[in-house]
């Protein structure tokens, strides 16, 4: 009986807070309710954690360099894409980067900001081929519970990102993870291609400094909004769940840093997976 009320009462709490969702997103894939995406993590993590790993205990790992080389430099073109729109739909026509609050009109330029949102949430599942690459490729040292961790987070925060403030200040750390994710796959692009064009790669030194701004830059963006008195920004708690996330991956970073450099450690793979796939 208790066990019924209390089902009861959280039905109707989730409808009544579902009733505050952008309307502009009615009908979209995935976004009648977080559970799809909730799901879809879930299948995930028991994948790449338990099930994926058992299947491949006595099998050869698979040989995915053209499959993978095909998915990095796809990921790029589609960071590219991303990044354009998301400066066409606002951060480079008309919003200042501090008190840029949700446009929920349905203007041209407010539904292409919609779209672009909706576009990098679902490119986190795609993400998602991350780890099931490592896992195919008997990579398992490589699936870290901090990889696992940023995988999954990311496209279940970003659904209710999408559902109650699809733009204003809120897409800036998604701007920027796109910026990062050229570089980033373009990288792992020219990885997979082969030795034979690892010449190419003297810039990876650089890649946990470009990880390092990042992270700076989003926390100090979003933190902005504690200084101000009277930013009407529409949903003050993700303000909070990015600058949290933004400040533990910068620690989390940091510590890789000290212990890839000052250590004098050898650098980790991690610089070629793991926390190197960014928010």
């Amino acid at each position: 009986m208790a066990f019924t009320n209390l089902t009861s009462k959280a039905v109707l709490l989730y409808d009544e807070w579902i009733k505050d969702a952008d309307p502009r997103l009615e009908g979209w894939p995935l976004m009648s309710s977080p559970f799809p995406t909730t799901f879809i993590v879930g299948t995930y993590v028991y994948f790449v954690t338990s099930l994926g790993p058992k299947l491949m205990e006595n099998k050869k790992p698979f040989e995915l360099r053209q499959i993978m080389a095909f998915y990095n430099f796809s990921v790029v073109a589609l960071s590219l894409y991303m990044t354009y729109e998301f400066l066409m739909s606002g951060w480079a026509t008309g919003y200042s980067f501090r008190c840029d609050i949700v446009d929920y009109s349905r203007s041209p330029t407010a539904l292409r900001m919609v779209r672009t949102c909706w576009l990098y949430y679902f490119s986190k599942f795609i993400e998602l081929l991350d780890t099931i690459f490592f896992v195919l490729r008997k990579k398992n040292n490589q699936v870290t519970f901090l990889h696992v961790f940023h995988h999954s987070i990311m496209p279940w925060t970003w659904w209710f990102g999408v559902k109650f403030a699809a733009g204003g200040l809120g897409t800036f750390h998604a701007l920027l993870n796109c910026i990062v994710h050229v570089v980033m796959y373009t990288y792992y692009g020219i990885c997979s291609l082969g030795p034979a064009y690892h010449k190419y790669l003297w810039w990876k030194k650089y890649m946990t400094t470009i990880q390092l701004v990042q992270f700076i830059m989003i926390t100090g963006h979003i933190g902005q909004i504690y200084m101000m008195d009277d930013c009407p920004y529409q949903y003050p708690i993700f303000m909070f769940i990015i600058w949290l996330y933004g400040s533990v991956f910068l620690v989390l970073f940091l510590h890789f840093w000290y212990h890839a450099y000052t250590k004098g450690q050898r650098l980790p793979k991690m610089a070629r997976n793991g926390t190197g796939k960014d928010q």
